[in-house]
């Protein structure tokens, strides 16, 4: 009895030191690899430990934006039957690539998906993930630009260039200071954005007739698909629910719900508009309530995507300002004009389609840090397992 206790006690001190030089090993690796956390969202996670519920909140909220208001509109380049199977068929591939990231994360001890993919892929692999998210950021700045200019214009009677503009300003301001909101005043606007959303479905459910979405059209696939990928990533913040909730099995039930919950408010949502409106929605959805409400259509309807662009905006710019400057070693004032400049440019050179450029960033950096990147490093896990069973 007393031998059994002590070789008990034996594996466990053995299993301790195990994973004390596990960790020591971890963070000289970290040290000479200077490896850079890469991030698409300020929603991070501030607590040592966290309650699923908690972690269910902080993706959703990652997930909850500007990005939602242009699905109806890209859905109605396609018509409902196809735009719900494409949505679908985005939220299933990135729930696999969201659990290749969970695993990988868990095997290194909740490692970032830069870091991940630097030991993956080498390199040339953090390059790949810091440009794809760059040129994520580009295109929803473009579109947040091109889309408050719309609003402003409508809001405030005045020309759309210079709405977009004073807007421009504002925010831009906002992100040289780093007045970063905190995790959970982020949240908080997610979940008021949540219920506007919800609010917006039920006003408009009365007005809906099932002909105005009964139409196929092959053209616009790759523009839904953008904008569905845009509208549901939120990997790089997996990581950080795993370390918060501390175990695998919880942090996956999270995860599947957190690409469930979504794409049913999203298809909804894309729904509703593209059975009122049809083939006539706006490239910001909730700008058609002016149709049918008048004046209070058009107050709400624009209400909604000036808090959805501004928080979207003010967040990723932060997150792309954060990642420039640490992962080029720049000082702040580059790093920012790097960040806001090129979208201010491009929509002053005539680039001004709010939906369109953001199927662009779902189709590209998306696309590339979300899906490839992961099964790419999913691909060399299993040459690498392979080649040692050999």
């Amino acid at each position: 009895m007393t031998s059994s206790s002590s070789l008990a006690a034996q594996r466990l001190l053995l299993k301790r030191r195990r994973r004390k030089r596990k960790k020591i090993l971890m963070h000289i690796l970290r040290k000479r690899k200077k490896i850079v956390t890469l991030r698409t969202s300020t929603i991070r996670v501030r607590k040592a430990k966290i309650t699923p519920g908690e972690g269910l909140a902080i993706l959703i909220g990652t997930q909850i934006g500007a990005g939602v208001l242009g699905l109806p509109y890209a859905a109605a380049q396609v018509g409902l039957v196809l735009a719900t199977g494409i949505l679908i068929g985005v939220m299933i591939l990135l729930l696999f690539t969201a659990l290749i990231v969970l695993k990988f994360s868990v095997a290194m001890d909740g490692a970032q998906m830069s870091t991940i993919a630097q030991r993956m892929l080498g390199r040339a692999g953090g390059w790949v993930m810091y440009v794809s998210i760059f040129i994520m950021s580009f295109g929803a700045l473009l579109a947040y630009v091109a889309g408050m200019g719309s609003v402003l214009s409508n809001l405030l009677n005045i020309n759309d260039t210079l709405g977009a503009a004073v807007f421009w300003v504002f925010a831009s301001a906002i992100i040289y200071k780093g007045l970063e909101a905190s995790g959970k005043t982020e949240l908080i606007m997610s979940y008021v954005m949540l219920f506007l959303f919800v609010s917006v479905i039920f006003m408009l459910v009365p007005h809906a007739k099932l002909e105005n979405g009964l139409y196929m059209n092959m053209g616009g696939i790759l523009a839904i698909t953008g904008v569905a990928i845009f509208s549901l990533g939120s990997h790089t913040v997996i990581p950080d629910v795993y370390r918060g909730l501390g175990s695998y099995e919880k942090t996956k039930k999270v995860v599947i719900l957190a690409f469930l919950i979504p794409t049913f408010i999203y298809g909804v949502f894309m729904a509703v508009f593209l059975l009122v409106f049809g083939k006539d929605t706006p490239q910001i959805a909730t700008q058609g309530l002016s149709q049918i409400y008048g004046n209070l259509g058009s107050i709400i309807g624009n209400i909604i995507p000036l808090l959805a662009i501004t928080t979207s905006y003010i967040g990723i710019g932060l997150a792309n300002q954060s990642n420039t400057r640490e992962f080029l070693k720049i000082k702040t004032p580059i790093a920012w004009a790097m960040t806001t400049l090129p979208p201010l440019v491009i929509y002053l050179a005539g680039i001004r389609n709010f939906a369109d450029v953001l199927a662009f960033a779902g189709d590209t950096g998306d696309m590339t840090s979300f899906i490839i990147l992961p099964l790419m490093m999913l691909l060399v896990a299993y040459m690498k397992k392979r080649k040692q069973r050999i």
